[in-house]
């Protein structure tokens, strides 16, 4: 067993030939949805967040093995490779410690201690640390004036050595990774404030932690705090301790040198250690909390892109704003622009009427079920607004807030315009808010992940790493759900396993010039895609009216012809999967299926044969249906109404370290601490609750001057 299966196998508390096998189907060019869905047994079920994990190491650990060879190549060009060096070199858990083991032979910019050595200096360096020359120090030094190198003195060619060993300390890995751990458990993080005035950084005006304890989202906002110019950070480090481990280890006992070595270190901790592992340590913690911000931000994303479609309704999509007014789309079930509207009913123009006789023609015309209000600038006022239409109006209409994160993103970028090339920008975002409650995973592929809102910090941490993670979420928020092929648009094709953008385009050329595609096969003629995409797409592609009803659902066609040969044994054909009356019967009857007797008889994995049971079972129902639907509204709440214990149902808008927003109706979400998630102790809200999820949260505080709501979820009944 390598190094690299070793280490994945104990990092992820799994065994070695789940490591070596997966790590095979990777380097095979197989998707991580592709192997999480179709290679379980290969890798002993894994899932897709597993995989995107074991992905990320495993591209780490090879990066770091790498540069392993490169420094030993690098450091033997120099001659003074040992096998020592090689141990300490192999025995590197991470690119930190590496590089401080390579850090004494790095090339240097010109310092003080490499003028002292181009003085000539480091023999004298060198007598010193040695401690064994028990002459006099000036006796000593006098051997090394020189002139021409500018060494006029004994206090010269002293100061010159010290330089040497000072920077020789510093650059010691072993002093190095114990004084980080020194740190580790004991610095303490402290700000000061810069300003006066007040700011959202109050807290860290006098403030100081533990840097063990320092949970992600505070490190984050100090990092913002700081770059805003409103506090001063620093980290205590326990220097006594530090200072008297160098001494332990560097001065000999009876040295002849002792003062002029305890000075040394004393130079060499302020001047070059404490700076450079300030410096590091702060990078570690800003590295930790952006990891864990990413993470976070993944899972919400994640949860928003799978929220429940509202299908089969009309709906409205109202996009409010005062001024310039609330812009207004109408959108048939399917996904089709039918209206567009620019409707004044709030402050300056407050046309109510008028707004009034536009939406209720429309609702009469395109017999509208549903609104759906944009929870940006004006979003309350427009929501009592709707409120008050639909009571006149003699039919059901609700109403739902929904999160217009990203819609201006939408409505100026390149797609929109290519969707809509005749609709004003300003429209185009009533028509992505009416679309993304119909069916959230479509509409909100099209906008930048970054955008839609559901995170800390998201400016704030390192741009590569979040758009990587976001893309795999996003690729796992679609395969799970799977892609009617005759509707999708490009950018949701796109992130289907095995396809990219071009081809994604390709898919939808081929399908307007020949029509729908009636199976999965007829992808191979799509010009760019091959066999080696297609197998990694065709199970994650829906065809609904296809010539095979297997092509309905989540079984791969290399499959086919085994979920044949099980229908047949249970007396059913394929066709039954589109006979809704023989549909209960057939789940009865895949319920009882043994899987261990029928995996041999079809000589199939036991896991492969449970989801084709599951995929037969429902064929073409989509996931997202078993999910919470939207709060469905016909009446407002004001902030006024609220009440200490008042009981509300909500829908959790966004979930962070500290706690979880709640949307409760009222103008700005409710905030349930995480003390007040749960009666159990807990550490991180996402144990307890998603993002999308419909909540009963009891008030618990109400600020009317900041009009902020505290929640809680704790004994509600």
């Amino acid at each position: 067993m390598d190094k690299i299966t070793e280490k994945i196998a104990e990092e992820l508390n799994i065994k070695a030939s789940q490591v070596e096998a997966t790590i095979k189907l990777i380097d095979d060019g197989n998707t991580i949805p592709f192997i999480a869905r179709y290679r379980k047994e290969a890798t002993g079920n894994l899932s897709d967040e597993t995989l995107r994990t074991f992905d990320e190491r495993l591209t780490y650990l090879r990066n770091l093995e790498a540069r392993k060879e490169e420094i030993k190549r690098l450091i033997d060009e120099q001659g003074k490779l040992t096998e020592e060096l090689v141990q300490s070199i192999d025995n590197s858990l991470t690119l930190s410690e590496l590089e401080d083991i390579y850090r004494p032979y790095k090339q240097k910019k010109r310092t003080r201690a490499t003028i002292a050595k181009e003085k000539g200096l480091e023999p004298l360096a060198d007598i010193i640390y040695a401690q064994e020359d028990k002459r006099n120090i000036y006796e000593i030094a006098k051997e090394f004036i020189n002139e021409e190198k500018e060494v006029l003195t004994e206090d010269d060619a002293i100061n010159g050595a010290k330089d040497i060993i000072a920077e020789n300390i510093s650059d010691r890995a072993d002093f190095r990774k114990k004084i980080k751990s020194f740190c580790i458990r004991e610095a303490v993080l402290t700000t000061k404030a810069t300003k006066d005035e007040k700011s959202t950084y109050d807290m860290y005006k006098e403030y100081s932690e533990n840097i063990k304890t320092l949970p992600s989202h505070r490190i984050l906002a100090i990092n913002r705090g700081e770059n805003e110019d409103f506090i001063k950070v620093k980290i205590e480090k326990p220097e006594e301790k530090i200072i008297s481990y160098i001494e332990n280890d560097v001065i000999k006992e009876n040295s002849p040198f002792s003062q002029l070595l305890k000075d040394t270190i004393q130079d060499s901790y302020e001047r070059l250690i404490e700076p450079s592992i300030e410096r590091e340590l702060r990078a570690d913690l800003s590295e930790r909390a952006e990891d864990k911000a990413i993470k976070v931000f993944g899972k919400n994303a994640k949860q928003l892109l799978l929220q429940a479609p509202i299908k089969g309704m009309t709906v409205i999509g109202f996009d409010p704003a005062y001024r310039t007014g609330c812009k207004i789309a109408v959108i048939d079930p399917t996904g089709k622009l039918l209206d567009t509207a620019t409707v004044y009913p709030t402050e300056p123009q407050n046309d109510v009427e008028g707004a009034k006789k536009v939406l209720k023609s429309f609702i009469d015309k395109y017999n509208v079920n549903m609104f759906a209000i944009g929870n940006g600038t004006a979003s309350r006022e427009s929501e009592q607004f709707v409120s008050d239409l639909i009571k006149e109006v003699d039919k059901e209409v609700y109403y739902t807030i929904v999160s217009e994160a990203g819609a201006s993103v939408y409505s100026a970028s390149k797609l929109a315009t290519e969707e809509y090339p005749d609709i004003n920008v300003s429209l185009r975002g009533a028509i992505s808010i009416a679309r993304r409650l119909q069916d959230p995973l479509a509409e909100l592929v099209k906008i930048d992940p970054k955008a839609i809102g559901v995170g800390q910090y998201q400016h704030d941490v390192n741009q590569k790493k979040l758009s990587e993670s976001l893309t795999g979420v996003v690729e796992d928020a679609v395969n799970s759900v799977g892609v009617d092929v005759n509707t999708a648009t490009p950018s949701l094709l796109s992130y289907v396993a095995g396809i990219n953008q071009s081809i994604a385009k390709n898919i939808v050329k081929f399908r307007d010039e020949n029509g729908e595609i009636k199976e999965r096969k007829e992808l191979l003629k799509v010009p760019k895609l091959g066999k080696v995409a297609y197998e990694q797409c065709a199970g994650f592609i829906r065809i609904f009216d296809g010539k095979n009803p297997l092509e309905k659902t989540g079984v791969h066609p290399e499959s086919y012809e085994k979920a044949e040969k099980l229908l047949t044994s249970l007396g059913y054909s394929v066709d039954c999967l589109s006979q809704k009356e023989k549909l209960e019967s057939l789940k009865n009857d895949l319920s009882k299926v043994d899987i261990k007797k029928m995996s041999k008889e079809l000589d199939i994995g036991e896991l492969t044969l449970k989801d084709i049971i599951d995929e037969l079972s429902k064929p073409g129902r989509d996931p997202r249906e078993d999910l919470p639907k939207p709060i469905l509204r016909n009446d407002v709440l004001k902030f006024e109404d609220l009440k200490e214990d008042m009981v509300l149902n909500g829908t959790v808008r966004n979930v962070t370290d500290f706690g979880a927003f709640v949307d409760i109706g009222v103008k700005h979400d409710g905030l349930v601490h995480i003390s007040e998630l749960s009666n159990r102790f807990i550490k991180n809200p996402s144990e307890v609750v998603s993002v999308g999820d419909i909540v009963k949260v009891k008030v618990i505080g109400i600020d009317n001057d900041r009009q902020k709501v505290s929640l809680s979820m704790k004994d509600v009944k």
